[in-house]
């Protein structure tokens, strides 16, 4: 059964099937999910990456088997999945019983087969997670700042431009609000400097810039930019999602990549829209597919191992990227 995520984000408990598949490009809405049922869950939840399981598909199968007196039932995690999996859920199917294993995977398009069987499979459930827009954003930021005084509609339009619309990144903007106006009202300007607009800014160029295979442009930035560790997972994910975002405008087979853009829902923000057409001009379905698996290798590195050196990593990343924009 498809179901909305707006209606599984009231009431996850709609979700009655035992098998579930979460995909889309909204990370912020897909590690939301991914919280909600830990704190649903009586028990431990078991994580596994596909990977994982396609190494051995018997840790799912012998967990199940070997369920003690004790627990009424377990649940799984598959993350970072992909068609590979599908002859495992084949396999689990009837295995799974009253255990529950959701499935999480990125952007998942019209030709996929694990996507098509989920939709058209009895007796499981699937949750698209598309991108978030200025009305979903605006409704978590009132949710969250209900009761803080000076929460005017300048006030939020300006934390929406801050985050681009990225619930990763709002949530990282409302812990710092709610940490710094505490007992005091929101004031624009403290908001502004607190929000770090200009440094935002920076940061989009850099990507924009690499992912346009500017070698001198992007250096430049490097050398002059501070690149900050706790920022490390968020710098991952607005590669991520500009990189499923090209493979969305690509995989449209169309000559004139500005109609493809221009026509895309949810709309693109005007100011995007030519560094987007710019970079759709670069890359391809090959050279987006390495993109993306380095990416998540440098996100699983970045949140596997506390003690590596982020600024790094990411800046390895970034170069990385900006090599392989000019790679033929």
């Amino acid at each position: 059964m498809i179901h909305k995520s707006y209606l599984i984000e009231d009431n996850i408990e709609l979700l009655k099937n035992n098998l579930i598949l979460f995909y889309g490009e909204n990370l912020g809405l897909l590690d939301d999910f991914k919280n909600k049922i830990n704190s649903n869950s009586k028990n431990k939840v078991l994580k596994y990456s596909q990977d994982d399981i396609l190494k051995d598909e018997n840790l799912i199968i012998n967990e199940i088997k070997n369920l003690s007196l004790f627990e009424e039932e377990k649940i799984f995690f598959i993350q970072n999945a992909n068609d590979k999996i599908l002859n495992f859920v084949n396999k689990i199917l009837h295995e799974i019983k009253d255990n529950k294993l959701y499935i999480f995977s990125n952007l998942l398009d019209s030709r996929s087969k694990l996507r098509s069987f989920f939709e058209k499979q009895k007796g499981v459930d699937v949750v698209p997670c598309y991108p978030d827009n200025e009305l979903t954003i605006k409704k978590i930021i009132s949710k969250n700042l209900k009761g803080f005084s000076g929460l005017t509609p300048v006030i939020i339009s300006t934390i929406i431009d801050s985050c681009s619309c990225q619930r990763t990144k709002l949530y990282n903007e409302i812990k710092k609000i709610k940490s710094y106006f505490q007992n005091k009202s929101i004031d624009i300007r403290k908001l502004t400097e607190l929000l770090n607009l200009k440094e935002d800014d920076d940061i989009n160029l850099l990507r924009d810039s690499a992912l346009t295979g500017n070698n001198s442009k992007t250096n430049k930035l490097l050398q002059s930019m501070i690149i900050e560790p706790e920022k490390a997972a968020y710098y991952v994910s607005m590669f991520i999602n500009r990189f499923l975002k090209l493979k969305e405008i690509i995989t449209i087979k169309s000559k004139n990549i500005e109609e493809v853009v221009n026509n895309m829902k949810p709309p693109i923000f005007w100011k995007d829209k030519p560094i987007l057409i710019e970079q759709a001009k670069v890359w391809n379905d090959k050279k987006l597919y390495m993109a993306i698996n380095k990416t998540y290798d440098t996100e699983y590195i970045i949140k596997s191992n506390s003690q590596i050196d982020k600024k790094i990593i990411i800046k390895k990343l970034i170069i990385d990227v900006c090599i392989l924009a000019n790679a033929a």
